[in-house]
């Protein structure tokens, strides 16, 4: 009997310890690399080291977009006992201003990680990492900051809580902005803690490349400020705003009123963060008479001063009956856009076939978008000549049966004032390394000329008639010539034209014999004016003053970093633009255009009958050596102007005397 009890556990043991050896055997042999691999992965983790997201500056590299260096701690509730979470809820109280039991009742979630505290600052995360209690950890939460905040929104949109560009030149440029991320490999203790980061597993991560925008901050901050006063003295829903350079399409300011935070995007409607410069249409109304005469005159189906019968401000077409808002009996083609009569343009537009009328209308880019780089361009909408009616024709002559962006009409309008060419709007000037280096620099994009030099210039000379004799006069300034075209529209309203709400604008050019700005403002729905003339208009002319009274304090500081004297420069102090001569205003602009065609092209320009100190402070910002010969005006230079200057050239400059020149200092 117990011989047989012993057997049975004898045999019981050596089946057990058997099973035993099979199974290390199938652990340590059979099995051994699938042993080794669980062993390592829990042992080794991989982790993503986040890539620095590029920064973004405006065109005079002043910082907009910055990231903050900010920290998220975490609790690892398997290293908290439960006699020990008071204490630890205390130390978290002590530097956070939330209260000890806040953070009892995140321990007791049934979680291994537990977030304790999100975006904390470095300067407080050096004071928690002081706490040294052994279940805190920490990750880099770095937080994207827009310095400006509400300035520029629209340009330069935001990103979500992962640093993922949501809208403007955060989405557009994403790939750019965010870099590459890199990764890490780690060792860790049975309990899951970090022993050791594995170096020659690490791959580093690549940030992102920094993005210049054409914009100037300067500008950025006139234009809203000043589209703010629009919407306020005329009691306006909203407003539109574009500065360009018509010589290349470079975007100098951008603006929609109302804008949003992009710090805080989620507390805005999608109203506010919509850019209407570029995603809402509106009939352009007596803006496009431009654009329509400008076809006229670029055919020789018209001249200036031929005389049309304008009807006494009604005239039956077919069966509609158009109207002008002034009535006259004769006026010529010259006071047919003064006065901005329908009239006319319906008569003079007759002499021109459907086809070629839409050739033009497409030419100048409506109905098809411009490119510009940011996210939600519409094409607008223009039918083809096969879809009209007998009456389309005359509708389109005065911007009725179109719809348009306001890019798409600031640049055509460009385009009419700068010698006939349609250029790509930019709003990204270059992409600059980590180190601040280019690493990529755009050039403008010639799209196609669509008008010769000749109208171009015959339409400058028409647009500065509009706002010295006709409906753009509220825009005039004294100081400055201004071309320019008012439009007043009705808004479609449940199918219906409105007979209260307008759209009211006027786009605007200076100086009229060298445009280096093109400005359009639309206000939606003013309550106070109503028409383009009377209330656009004024706002273009403040914004106009304010550019030129900015150009005049950049002309300044340039001038005084150059010590070099000139005894024949008389230099006068002006406390406001109005105390300016128009030839000193018109120097200070073309200063201005030469000054930016250097900063985009690299090329040496012609510094002829330039004064020293112009030459000098152009020749800094080149990085040109130079030699001085003479005093006076420049009369000679050693590199010839249009070529691209060559790293360590040296320019010799001569220089003869003349009198009376008058700077502004």
């Amino acid at each position: 009997m117990i011989n047989s009890r012993v057997f049975w556990v004898l045999m019981g043991v050596s089946i057990f310890f058997v099973l035993l050896i099979v199974k290390l055997f199938d652990l340590q042999v059979l099995k051994n690399e699938e042993s080794v691999f669980y062993a390592k992965r829990q042992q080794n983790k991989t982790e993503y080291v986040k890539a620095e997201r590029g920064l973004i500056y405006d065109r005079n590299n002043i910082l907009l977009v910055y990231n903050r260096n900010d920290i998220s701690f975490f609790l690892d509730n398997n290293f908290i006992e439960a006699k020990d979470r008071p204490v630890v809820a205390k130390k978290l109280s002590s530097l956070f201003k939330n209260k000890p039991s806040h953070y009892l009742r995140m321990m007791r979630v049934k979680s291994s990680t537990i977030c304790v505290e999100k975006k904390v600052s470095n300067e407080k995360g050096l004071l928690v990492k002081n706490l040294k209690l052994p279940a805190l950890y920490f990750r880099e939460d770095p937080t994207r900051i827009y310095y400006y905040n509400s300035m520029a929104s629209h340009i330069i949109g935001y990103v979500d809580d992962k640093l993922n560009g949501v809208d403007g030149i955060e989405s557009s440029f994403n790939s750019t902005l965010k870099g590459e991320d890199g990764i890490r490999l780690i060792e860790r203790s049975a309990g899951g803690r970090m022993i050791t980061v594995r170096e020659k597993d690490t791959k580093p991560s690549i940030p992102g490349l920094n993005v210049q925008l054409t914009i100037d901050k300067k500008l950025q901050t006139i234009l809203e400020e000043e589209l703010i006063n629009g919407v306020k003295n005329y009691n306006a829903s909203s407003a539109t705003g574009i500065l360009m350079d018509p010589n290349n399409g470079e975007i100098l300011a951008l603006a929609n009123v109302s804008d949003y935070d992009p710090n805080n995007y989620s507390e805005y409607d999608d109203f506010r963060r919509k850019n209407r410069c570029i995603t809402d249409m509106y009939e352009p109304a007596s803006t496009m008479k431009a654009i329509t005469l400008a076809a006229l005159l670029d055919q020789n189906l018209c001249s200036e001063n031929e005389i049309v019968n304008v009807e006494n401000g009604s005239y039956r077409f077919r069966d509609k009956t158009i109207r002008d808002t002034h009535k006259n009996k004769m006026l010529s083609v010259r006071g047919v856009l003064e006065q901005s009569s329908n009239i006319g343009m319906v008569k003079l537009i007759q002499r021109m076939d459907d086809e070629m009328l839409y050739k033009y209308l497409r030419g100048f880019g409506f109905g098809t978008t411009t490119a510009i780089e940011l996210p939600g361009e519409v094409k607008g909408t223009l039918t083809k000549p096969s879809e009209w009616s007998l009456v389309s024709k005359a509708f389109l002559s005065f911007g009725y049966e179109m719809s348009v962006t306001p890019i798409q009409l600031v640049t055509a309008f460009s385009a009419l004032v700068n010698g006939g060419v349609i250029y790509q709007p930019q709003i990204v000037k270059r992409l600059l390394n980590s180190s601040g280096g280019t690493k990529l620099e755009y050039q403008r994009r010639e799209v196609r000329r669509i008008i010769s030099q000749k109208t171009s210039d015959r339409m400058r000379d028409l647009l500065a008639s509009v706002v010295k004799n006709g409906t753009g006069q509220n825009a005039k300034l004294d100081f400055v010539t201004v071309g320019g075209k008012t439009g007043t529209s009705k808004i479609l309203e449940n199918g219906k034209y409105s007979a209260s709400n307008y759209n009211s604008s006027f786009v605007g050019f200076f100086p009229v014999d060298n445009p280096q700005f093109v400005c359009l403002i639309l206000l939606n729905s003013p309550k106070v004016g109503g028409y383009g003339g009377l209330v656009a208009a004024p706002i273009f002319k403040e914004v106009t003053k304010r550019i030129l009274i900015s150009l005049q304090e950049s002309y300044q500081r340039d001038s005084q970093k150059i010590k070099e004297e000139s005894d024949n420069v008389q230099f006068i102090k002006a406390k406001s633009v109005e105390e300016v001569k128009p030839a000193t205003i018109k120097n200070v602009i073309e200063y201005h255009s030469v000054k930016q065609n250097i900063t985009a092209n690299n090329v040496m320009p012609d510094l002829k009958n330039y004064s020293l100190r112009e030459a000098l402070v152009i020749l800094t910002k080149l990085r040109l050596k130079y030699k001085i010969i003479g005093s006076g005006k420049i009369s000679s230079q050693s590199i010839v102007p249009g070529t691209q200057i060559k790293k360590g050239s040296v320019c010799k400059i001569t220089c003869t005397e003349t009198k009376n020149n008058v700077l502004i200092n």
